[in-house]
């Protein structure tokens, strides 16, 4: 445990962030095996409607510094990826 007083709150805060972090990426793993798993069903319009929210979800997941802009760029991309396979 911290003495000083500035590192004492800055372990509460790093808690903090820590707990909505870890609750975005979860998010952003059930979004994005949600829509895996449409895809594995071989249901395009259900998978087509999911990975425009797993898009959302991932987008905004970058706008609070959650992930890295390119890694939210290779997730949408490989999801991307999945549909267009099964779409042809």
């Amino acid at each position: 445990m911290p003495n000083i007083k500035s590192s004492e709150r800055s372990v509460k805060t790093d808690a903090e962030r820590r707990a909505n972090n870890f609750a975005v990426k979860s998010t952003i793993k059930t979004v994005t095996r949600k829509t895996v798993e449409a895809v594995g069903a071989g249901k395009a319009d259900d998978a087509s409607a999911l990975l425009t929210k797993a898009s959302s979800v991932i987008d905004k997941a970058v706008a609070k510094g959650v992930i890295h802009k390119n890694a939210a760029a290779r997730k949408k991309s490989r999801l991307a990826r999945k549909l267009n396979a099964i779409a042809k």
